[in-house]
Order: C-alpha cells, then structure tokens, then sequence
C-alpha cells in the first residue's frame, strides 16, 4: 500500500507531509517525556524486523494479486501509539530513500495511512475495547484480528480519498474504492492472524510489556535480551531467505488501479516538481525495488534463468539485511537526539 508519486498532487503531498511532520513531532515530545530508555531497543529492532516482513508479499488466492502486513497496529501493541508511529516513519523514510519503495512526494501520505489509522484509532479505539483492563489470550487474538482489520480498511480508504482529492488520476471514486476496500481486506486478514501470532509470542515469553504499554507504564525491569536477539534474527532470517518467496503478483494498490484503469502503471505528471523528486530518489536508491541497481546488474549479463533468479535473491537478502540494518541505525540515531534534549542543564 506504499503510493507512488504518479498518485499525488503537490497540494495533496505537501498536506500529508504536514500532518505526518506533525505528527512526528507530537510523537516525539511525547516520547522524550517517557524517558523510557528500555523501549529505544525494542523500537530498533521491531523497525528491522517490519521492515523485512514487509519485503514478504503474500498471494491472495483467486485474485492475481498480493499484499504484505503493514505492521503499524503490531508496533502499537508491542510499544504503544507514540513509539509506533515514529518506527513505521523510520521503517517508510527508509524504504522511500534508499529502496525506492513508495515517492518521496507520497512519503507523507505513506507514513500517515500506515501509521496513524493502526496507532491511534485502531489500537485505542478497537483493539484495547476489546481486550478490556486484563486481556486474556482469546480476547487478544479477537480484538489483534479485528483491530489490524479495521486498521488497514482504514489505510486504504486513506489511500482512495487522496488520490482522488489530488485529481492528476483518471480513477474515479467508486470503482478505486470497490476494488481497495475488498481486496484489503483479505490482505488485513491475513495481517492479523500474523500479527495476532507475533503478539501470543510476546505475550507467552513477556507479558508485562503489552500490559505496560496499555497501562502507560515503562518497560518492567527485566531481560530484554531474548526478546531483542529472536527479533533481530528473525528479521535478518526474513530479510535475507524468506524475502526469496516473496509473490511476484502486484500489491493491493497496484491490481486495483490496473483493474480501475485498464493499465499495469499510473504515469506520473509532467510537473517540474514531480521530475525532481523522481530524479533524486533516483540518485540516492541505491538498491531500488530491492534489487541491484541497473547499472550494476549491466556486465555481465545473466547467463541463464538460474543465475538471473540468484542473482535477484542476492539482491533481496542484501536489501533485507542492510534495509533491516539501517532502520535500526536510524532509531538509535533518533533515541540519541532524544537523550542529549532531555539531559538537564548543568
């Protein structure tokens, strides 16, 4: 559900990049007032773990089509709205930039319809009404299913009005929306029985967490270590190996707008500013689609159709690993920031 710039006005762009800049900016003062430096670990490498998870798209039988988890109401539960939102904002800036995954024009809009409808509608609203004070473990696979459900619908009709709204796509209303709320919501089935899957983990092996993080509190002093070693290996487990099964069909958004319009691809405007950005997150992508660039993929050319998909894994596991890896850097990079502001004047 990553929308590309070909999607999006500069009005409509600017906008959510406000709201989302905002937002990250709430979030983070909110953050820093916790003082929870036992959360900044577990942010880290929740960050690496979606951002490999996300490389996994799955088929949706009978449709041509795949989706992939969006991960923003699992954050919310493992580490509360605030916290949440500003790792799927450095899982998405990190996609965006260096894995050309989603315009740097729709980053914005990206981080928003993610982040936002899963962390504080979805989680609050839905998932924490369910569960009640002393969730037990039948209530917290209902409402985790339910929550991500709704979650993601929300996403997508996210995704539908600003598309609409910015007016540069000849995709009317109805029919993009016939066709996004359906097909995500079997995606978000399938998000919520993994994130209710990932959740029973947690709350099998440490339980305090998700009640702390309902109740507001700081991560109970005890070992996080387990926790955060299993994650960081599953992430460069699924970035680097299972990333090679991922479907090939295209994602929710992509088989509606080729179903809405009849074409596989939304041309982008002719607008100075859509050519700019086009031409920097050009430069700076460095493996984009997850894959090795074209100039390095040149000479030689792939001898066979084995070496050609060896060569496609080898990129997955590299963009895996090092996506998954500079996620993580870029969280502890912002944790940093947020010790030295809050350090007391001497």
């Amino acid at each position: 559900m990553h929308m590309a710039d070909a999607l999006i006005s500069p009005a409509v762009g600017v906008t959510m990049w406000t709201a989302s800049a905002g937002m990250i900016a709430y979030c983070s003062t909110k953050i820093r007032a916790e003082r929870d430096e036992r959360k900044t670990p577990l942010m880290g490498v929740l960050g690496a773990f979606l951002f490999a998870a996300q490389m996994i798209n799955f088929t949706i039988p009978a449709t041509g089509s795949s989706g992939h988890i969006g991960g923003g109401l699992l954050l919310a539960i493992l580490l509360g709205p605030h916290a949440a939102f500003l790792t799927i904002a450095s899982v998405l800036v990190v996609q965006a930039l260096f894995f050309a995954d989603g315009g740097l024009l729709a980053l914005g809009c990206n981080i928003f319809n993610l982040g936002f409808f899963p962390a504080f509608i979805a989680y609050p609203l839905i998932h924490r009404t369910i569960t009640g004070a002393r969730p037990s473990r039948s209530r917290l696979t209902a409402a985790t299913i339910i929550a991500a459900i709704a979650g993601l619908q929300m996403g997508a009709l996210g995704v539908v009005v600003e598309t609409v709204a910015s007016g540069i796509s000849s995709l009317p209303f109805s029919t993009f929306i016939g066709l996004m709320l359906p097909i995500h919501l079997a995606i978000g089935t399938v998000e919520g029985v993994v994130t209710a899957a990932v959740v029973a983990f947690v709350y099998a092996a440490r339980p305090d967490i998700i009640q702390n993080v309902r109740e507001g509190q700081p991560i109970a002093q005890r070992p996080l270590r387990p926790l955060l070693l299993t994650f960081l290996a599953t992430a460069i487990l699924t970035g680097g190996v299972v990333s090679w099964f991922a479907s090939r069909n295209p994602d929710g958004l992509e088989w509606s707008i080729a179903k809405a319009t009849g074409q596989n691809v939304v041309k982008a405007p002719e607008s100075r500013l859509h050519a700019s950005l086009a031409t920097l997150q050009k430069k700076i992508a460095f493996l984009p689609d997850y894959s090795f660039s074209e100039s390095e993929r040149k000479s030689p050319q792939p001898a066979n159709l084995m070496t050609e998909r060896n060569g496609e894994r080898l990129g997955s596991s590299v963009s895996g690993i090092i996506g998954g890896l500079t996620t993580l850097s870029l969280i502890g990079v912002i944790s940093l920031l947020f010790k030295r502001r809050t350090l007391p004047a001497r």
